[in-house]
């Protein structure tokens, strides 16, 4: 959820909106159901490893750990 300026980030993480095509976002909710993630982590999931098969993150480096509410929520 987008809460704004004013809401501290957490765990080096920044609020970002996102305009999204509801075809793609149905998509995507019915992936994280099925991984069992939050939309945001399924979403973050997916760009870490596009960037890491473009080269453009390195491979080693692990995946921030996940806060204990969001793959908790259910979008």
């Amino acid at each position: 959820m987008w809460y704004g300026a004013g809401v501290a980030e957490s765990a080096g993480k920044k609020a970002y909106p996102l305009r999204i095509s509801s075809d793609v976002l149905d998509a995507v909710q019915h992936w994280a159901q099925d991984e069992l993630r939050s939309v945001n982590a399924q979403i973050e999931y997916v760009l870490r490893d596009a960037l890491r098969k473009a080269g453009r993150i390195n491979s080693s480096t692990p995946p921030p750990p996940v806060e204990g509410g969001e793959d908790a929520e259910r979008s």
